[in-house]
């Protein structure tokens, strides 16, 4: 069938010295860059058959570019859709895509085939022709299926014949129960549904084989009618040879299209049950491309082609003998491309060709348009020539530009496609991104591009770091699109390249740059293991990369990811697996993965039985011997020994020790370590020295004994190799620096008469270094420096045989004196009750004499502001504020008194003088609590407090509050009652209270700032000399023991008359109307074995099984003569839309509506089958 435009292309013949000149100009993929003209381009489309859902609008896709950008219109069936006057249809904007709102709407209405149309000044590009049809869930059609009897051992049919959908369902058989019913290679299902039996058995019985079809579109399932299958076994089948039931007869044909997939079946009947299998006549099956399925039934060959045509031969065989059956197989072949039509990009004057080449059987009939327009329709184009399956393009001129369209179709299908040829005059561009780098690694391809463009084409030359012209050849290619590729990259290749393009219009360049890198390679691969259960095995994988690039180590068992147990630990190139397991085996592959590349290894685990081995006794090595010195020089000298035994476990490593007889004998030091393996070390010597070694070997227990010290060894004196650490200056007085260090030992003298050169100088003043020589000391005290004034300091060491290095230059400090001034201008601000912040200005830094480490702020209370002078005096406080401050905050003060405060500069040797004291008030705060809260007096119904004043009243006080509240037996608080008091009251009478009560009392006193902290206490109305109990035990109260009684004695009574009017009550008239239905459906089932219960006149008063109450407690005779319901057994029941009758008898008691409005929903066929398909 050809839609109104089809597509695809034809074979060229030769145009000989033609072809030869044109071949330049086909491009592969030549994309023009959007700012420059250009026609249409199709850049989405719906697929040609579109079949939508119904509950959802319709989305028919076009979207298009061009320069300028496209318009959008379309037809449908063949002619002109007015978009705009459906309201239903929106186009969006900036595109040709239609939304098709079908909610509402009869939606057969919008069937169709559709086509769109992209256009602009330069051309016109048309869509594929897109055929719109709505998805179908047809019902199946009423029919009854008559009861199949068969006799043991014959084959059976079932037919499913389903309803002809869009698209065509899926199918599947089922039980009554929602069960899928199972196959095997005795049952199968075919192809179209139908369910085959090769041979029935006994078990086969069942009256509810029941065929469904799922619609995928509308996700609905239709219900086939039931079909009922008995089989007797009074005279069954005997066993005989095998036949076929699907296809029948000896041969049959198939057809099928090149790139489908071809479905054979073969169905055999036979006793005993046939096996299937699969050959083809004249030719291996294409193993990679075939599969076998449903029990060998079913042979699938995927992405056919014309070498899958041909004769396939099924047998069946069973013990009794063999059946073949022959399908012929055709392959067809919709239209396919063998070479579509590419854009032409072509500056005026220039040629080139089209082509569309395709291939088909039958073979396809191609066609060729010019903007949409048949092209024998389209205007004259004396530079235009139409040969079959190629247009030829001479000579074009600018204003020639246009979209062609190829299609090709034959019977089973078309294809269709757009080409433009756009004429330009464009200078060259490079569309490759300026400055990228290439990362590659050593011996692998690299690829350099220079994606460019330009009217006509441009030629690319490479040149390597701007000089070296690149030709094609080892080990470099340039490719037709201008890359530059690099067949194997080695380092020497990285480096700077420039792309040039070039043409008559201009030229262009541009700079990429190549960095090649080493491999990523495992140099110590992890190494097969054999671990006894419960100990641990290790894999090491060692890896070099290049530094640039960052690794990423993985470790994988069995191809997947390690298990998450913390059994496995993976560190920097290791992994280890603690307590292994039998589950442990496996192999174990560790992959390092870079940016780049990657490299990977694989080791196996083998996990054995833990055998028990003899005991291993493990001791401490022996120790080394033979010691022995060899490469004497000043400075350095080898040592060698022989290791001693290691008693199973291996030497760790190996301890060397000196002594130096001249300076501490008896004393070893430790010098070096050597590891394990080794039996020598070169050893670094110090001048002036009288060395002895030993060594000691250390394992796992511990280290050996000290090996015999080797023969003495001696090197000479020199000068010192370094100066004293540690070198301070620091004034311990005024007027003095005392400069200290930490001595050289005699081991880092290096010589004889070790003496120091103390050298300093008062920094920042222009003035020669003063030095003395000293010996024997660690410290030396310059006297007569100013106060707290820098020194610069330093100690180098000497001896008889030079000067150590030039020491480095320290700084120190002479001693400090006392501060000589007070600081000034002290202001304090009091915020609030609690807390003063104080002010000063800082002293001069030069009155300090010394370090500044701080002020110290001095201060007391010297009185309440109630309080008369002379009181006692509180003891002092001070705060210090650390560094150059001229602010602190005083906190913790009391309110409504008066303090004293003064100020001191601190250093290191002491404080300076005080400044003038500042006295300040801190405002009234709320008081404390009341000193003491007494209840005196209680008696039935009142009781007195007396209370005292609060030892701290932080202001005026101006009177009392009093709450207080009874508490009751189960700790419950009664309401709340306040009274105040003036502050010269002191006791007070509570007077109207209840008897035999708790009360809780709480009092504060208050100033003009609030009430201050409570004082609890608690008391009852009544006098007792025993603890009074707040829990009063209810049960022994005696008004309780009488109305517990009363309603004793009422229920009762009640009880009596209850059990009078039951034996009184009527029978329920049910037994009767249950007689007259005589139909079984409809009468009660037992709970427990689904018989028919019997009302019997004993048991009259219950509710009948099953049946439902109305929630007034009464039975409506009217109801209950005819309604299934008030029986109970019919609630659940659903029936189909044919009639039949596919819920169960639940059997349910239902709950009365005073129970609650729990329902019970029985569960969705629908959702039921869902879940197998």
């Amino acid at each position: 069938m050809t839609p109104t435009m089809d597509r695809n292309r034809k074979r060229v013949p030769g145009f000989g010295a033609v072809l030869l000149i044109l071949v330049s100009h086909v491009t592969s993929a030549l994309e023009v860059p959007l700012d420059l003209p250009q026609p249409p381009t199709i850049t989405l489309q719906s697929p040609k058959d579109y079949i939508f859902d119904p509950r959802e609008n319709i989305v028919i896709h076009c979207e298009a570019k061009g320069k300028p950008h496209p318009s959008f219109s379309w037809t449908r069936n063949g002619t002109h859709f007015d978009v705009e006057k459906d309201s239903k249809v929106l186009m969006k904007p900036g595109s040709g895509t239609l939304v098709i709102d079908i909610s509402g709407e009869k939606a057969e209405a919008y069937e169709g085939t559709y086509q769109c149309t992209a256009h602009n000044e330069h051309g016109t590009a048309v869509s594929n022709s897109i055929v719109i049809r709505q998805s179908r869930s047809p019902l199946w059609s009423k029919e009854r299926n008559e009861a199949i009897v068969v006799q043991m051992g014959v084959s059976l049919v079932l037919q499913c014949r389903p309803p002809a959908g869009l698209p065509p369902p899926v199918i599947f058989w089922m039980d009554n129960n929602f069960q899928r019913l199972p196959l095997d290679k005795r049952v199968s299902q075919a192809l179209n549904g139908d369910l085959y039996f090769s041979n029935v058995l006994p078990e086969d019985s069942r009256p509810d084989y029941i065929c469904y079809a799922r619609f995928p579109h509308t996700q609905t399932i239709q219900q086939k009618q039931p079909i009922s299958v008995t089989v007797l076994d009074n005279s069954p089948e005997g066993e005989h040879r095998p036949g076929f039931m699907m296809p029948l007869g000896t041969t049959s044909t198939k057809m099928v299209l090149r790139g489908e997939t071809l479905e054979l079946e073969c169905i055999a009947e036979g006793l005993p049950t046939p096996e299937i299998s699969w050959q083809k006549d004249g030719g291996e099956l294409p193993s990679s491309r075939t599969s076998i399925h449903d029990f060998q039934k079913t042979l699938k060959v995927s992405d056919v082609n014309e070498a899958d045509a041909g004769d396939y031969r099924c047998t069946a065989t069973n013990s009794l003998g063999t059946a073949h059956h022959i399908i012929k197989v055709t392959v067809k072949a919709a239209p396919f491309w063998v070479s579509a039509p590419r854009n032409l990009i072509l500056a005026p004057n220039e040629t080139g060709i089209l082509t569309c080449r395709v291939n088909g059987d039958p073979k396809p009939k191609i066609s060729w348009f010019v903007n949409g327009v048949p092209i024998e329709n389209a205007p004259e184009e004396h530079s235009r020539k139409v040969d079959g399956d190629t247009v030829i393009l001479s000579n074009v001129q600018s204003g020639s530009s246009a979209v062609y369209q190829c299609n090709a179709s034959n019977e089973f299908g078309y294809l269709m496609a757009n080409a433009f040829v756009n004429v330009l005059a464009e200078p060259p561009r490079v569309l490759t991104p300026p400055n990228r780098v290439y990362q590659v690694i050593t011996n692998n391809p690299a690829l350099l591009h220079c994606a460019s463009f330009g009217s006509p084409l441009p030629t690319i030359t490479w040149f390597k770091d701007s000089q070296t012209s690149i030709k094609n050849g080892d080990p470099y290619v340039i490719h037709e699109n201008g890359t530059l590729e690099i067949h194997v990259a080695q380092p020497l290749n990285s480096g700077k390249y420039t792309c040039i393009a070039t043409n008559n219009l201009g030229i262009k360049e541009n700079h990429v740059y190549l960095d090649v890198k080493e491999p990523t390679r495992i140099l110590k691969q992890p190494e097969y293991k054999v671990v006894q259960r419960g100990m641990s095995a290790t894999f090491e994988c060692k890896v070099k990369h290049d530094p640039s690039l960052i690794p990423t180590m993985t470790w994988l068992k069995d191809s997947g990811e390690l298990p998450d147990d913390e059994r496995f630990v993976v560190d920097m190139d290791t992994l280890t697996i603690k307590d292994v397991t039998d589950g442990d085996e496996g192999t174990y592959t560790c992959i390092m993965n870079t940016t780049l590349d990657q490299d990977s290894a694989s080791a196996m685990l083998t996990v054995i039985e833990a055998t028990p081995t003899p005991a291993i006794v493990y001791e401490k090595p022996d120790p080394p011997s033979d010691l022995e010195l060899t490469d004497q020089t000043e400075r350095s000298v080898r040592l060698t020994w022989i290791p001693g035994d290691e008693h199973n476990s291996p030497t760790q490593k190996f301890l060397i020790q000196y002594e130096d007889v001249l300076h501490q004998p008896g004393v070893w030091i430790n010098l070096t370590e050597v590891a394990g393996t080794g039996t020598t070390a070169q050893l670094n010597l110090s001048p002036y020295v009288y060395y002895s070694f030993r060594v000691l070997a250390l394992n796992h227990v511990g280290y050996s004994q000290p090996s015999q010290s080797s023969s003495q060894y001696r090197t000479n004196p020199a000068a010192p190799d370094e100066n004293p650490s540690n070198v301070q200056g620091v004034g311990t007085e005024p007027g003095n620096l005392v400069i200290s260090w930490t001595p050289l030992t005699g081991f880092q003298s290096n010589g004889p008469g070790l003496e120091y050169k103390v050298q300093w100088r008062q920094k920042d003043v222009d003035e020669d270094w003063s030095s003395k020589n000293v010996a024997n000391v660690s410290q030396f005290a310059v006297s007569g420096t100013p106060t707290y004034v820098p020194y610069e300091i330093k100690v180098q060491a000497l001896n008889d045989y030079g000067s150590g290095p030039e020491p480095e230059v320290m700084i120190g400090y002479s001693g400090e004196d006392l501060p000589l001034s007070a600081p000034d201008s002290v202001q304090i601000m009091v915020p609030n009750s609690t807390l003063a912040v104080v002010h000063w200005e800082p002293v001069p830094l030069p009155s300090v004499r010394g370090k500044l480490q701080g002020y110290k702020v001095y201060y007391h209370r010297e009185r309440g502001l109630h309080e008369t002078e002379g009181e006692t005096e509180q003891q002092e406080q001070v705060l210090t504020f650390s560094g150059n401050r001229s602010e602190g905050r005083l906190p913790g003060l009391q309110p409504y008194s008066l303090y004293n405060l003064s100020i001191r500069v601190l250093n290191n040797k002491g404080e300076g003088p005080p400044s003038p004291s500042k006295r300040f008030e801190t405002p009234e705060g709320v008081p404390g609590p009341p000193s003491f809260l007494n209840v005196l007096n209680p008696s039935l119904d009142s009781l007195t407090l007396e209370w005292g004043p609060p030892l701290k009243n932080n202001g005026r006080l101006t009177g009392y509050t009093l709450k207080y509240q009874p508490v009751n037996s189960t700790n419950e608080l009664g309401p709340v009652k306040v009274k105040n008091f003036l502050a010269n009251e002191t006791s007070f009478t509570l007077e109207n209270l209840n008897s035999s009560m708790l009360y809780k009392f709480n009092l504060s006193a208050k100033t003009i700032k609030g009430s201050g902290p409570i004082i609890t206490q608690e008391a009852f109305t009544v006098m007792d000399t025993t603890v009074p109990s707040r829990q009063v035990d209810i049960a022994t109260q005696g008004w309780f023991i009488g109305l517990m009684c009363a309603i004793a004695l009422l229920i009762l009574v009640l009880l009596i008359v209850c059990f009078i009017k039951r034996n009184k009550g009527g029978k329920y008239p049910v037994k009767e109307k249950e007689d007259a239905h005589q139909d079984p459906e409809i009468q009660p089932m037992k709970e427990d074995d689904g018989t028919f219960g019997e009302y019997s006149d004993t048991e009259d008063h219950k509710p009948l099984k099953g049946s439902r109450t109305p929630s007034n407690g009464t039975v409506r005779r009217d109801e209950s003569d005819d309604s299934l319901v008030d029986y109970g057994e019919g609630g659940d029941g659903q029936f189909n839309e044919d009639g039949s009758f596919i819920g169960q008898y639940s059997g349910k008691k239902e709950k009365d509506t005073h129970e609650g409005n729990e329902s019970s929903e029985a569960p969705s066929p629908v959702n039921a089958m869902n879940s197998f398909v």
